[in-house]
């Protein structure tokens, strides 16, 4: 399993909606990328949310962020963390 952290910058006002948008998104695959979100929150920082998200591949984990993620309303941008095994 393929597991990353997003972070995501937001538009003003939007890091709640951002989050909770996600969150609807918890453990159910969206889309044609087979990847699920784990968690979501806002934070403070130079990010606005945090996101994990895991799949079987990392093409599916780049799918989705492109897909799903940059298509939440007030995403601006998204910087992608790979988790790496233990």
């Amino acid at each position: 399993m393929v597991k990353a952290i997003v972070l995501i910058d937001c538009r003003v006002g939007k890091p709640t909606a951002v989050s909770s948008a996600l969150r609807e998104l918890m453990g159910h695959p969206k889309g044609n990328s087979s990847a699920r979100v784990l968690a979501a929150d806002s934070v403070t920082g130079p990010f606005d949310v945090i996101a994990a998200i895991e799949s079987d591949t990392l093409d599916k984990i780049g799918q989705f962020v492109t897909d799903v993620i940059q298509n939440v309303d007030g995403v601006l941008r998204t910087e992608t963390c790979l988790c790496l095994a233990a």
